[in-house]
């Protein structure tokens, strides 16, 4: 039986890099079987393609706008079939000791094909990168969240999302729109997106630009608490004792 290829993703927001990556791997196939199966030009459209298309390497390069290679790596993870990710990077020399520690795979621009072919040839024993592992290298926050649904991964951009609530196992992410569940930490989604949210309760998280203000109710039993007014929704969120410092400090820059 022939050897079944190494199916290829090729994935940069430059044309010329693509084009070369594709040649590269051309001149490595006559050592090893592989296929280029699609390219992409962003993060966002290579997780659409991953969908749909069974990839075993994700090829891709590290700084791209939109979503990053890093992040790609991320949200690959959630795909029914994981692939494993090979960065290709322009990185200087220095800023390349967190790969090395955490053992990924890496290609420091421009390519050459004795390498490429080198870490190709160690696909079939490389695992795909955890979430673990990626936290340790040098990401920025993401600017999305993946949720699954219906055996899909859904983009939610994080510039979208009202709040997060903490709700049994899940987190409930609310935009205009619609709810999705995600399956995450709160605390670790308040460390990677402290700047852009605010704890108003121990179980919620409110992005600060969806703030309209703060109401003081009183209940039938005679106490008294604060909640949060959203833009673009009617419902309010409970602000708790301990984080009734938020009602101060945000009520004047809300007020401005």
């Amino acid at each position: 039986m022939a050897d079944v290829p190494l199916r290829v993703l090729i994935v940069d927001d430059e044309a010329p890099a693509r084009r070369r990556l594709r040649e590269l791997l051309d001149d490595c196939a006559t050592a090893l079987p592989l296929a280029v199966v699609g390219e992409a030009q962003s993060g966002r459209e290579a997780v659409e393609l991953l969908q749909s298309v069974p990839v075993d390497l994700v090829l891709t390069d590290i700084h791209m706008p939109d979503m990053d290679g890093l992040e790609l790596a991320r949200h690959a993870l959630k795909v029914p079939h994981t692939p494993c990710v090979v960065f290709t990077t322009a990185f200087h020399e220095h800023a390349l000791q967190a790969f090395e520690v955490n053992a990924v795979d890496y290609l420091v621009k421009p390519v050459r094909v004795q390498r490429l072919l080198a870490a190709l040839q160690k696909v079939p024993k490389l695992r795909p990168l955890t979430t673990d592992r990626l936290a340790e290298l040098p990401t920025s926050a993401r600017r999305f969240l993946s949720v699954t649904e219906r055996s899909r991964v859904v983009l939610v951009p994080i510039e979208d999302v009202i709040y997060l609530k903490a709700e049994l196992k899940y987190i409930t992410v609310r935009t205009a729109q619609r709810e999705h569940l995600l399956e995450e930490s709160l605390t670790r989604l308040e460390t990677e997106f402290g700047a852009r949210f605010v704890r108003v309760h121990r179980n919620c998280l409110v992005a600060r630009d969806f703030i309209r203000g703060f109401e003081r109710v009183v209940n039938d039993d005679g106490d008294a608490h604060w909640e949060v007014l959203l833009h673009n929704l009617p419902e309010t969120l409970p602000v708790s004792r301990r984080q009734q410092f938020v009602v101060r400090e945000l009520g004047r820059e809300v007020a401005a």
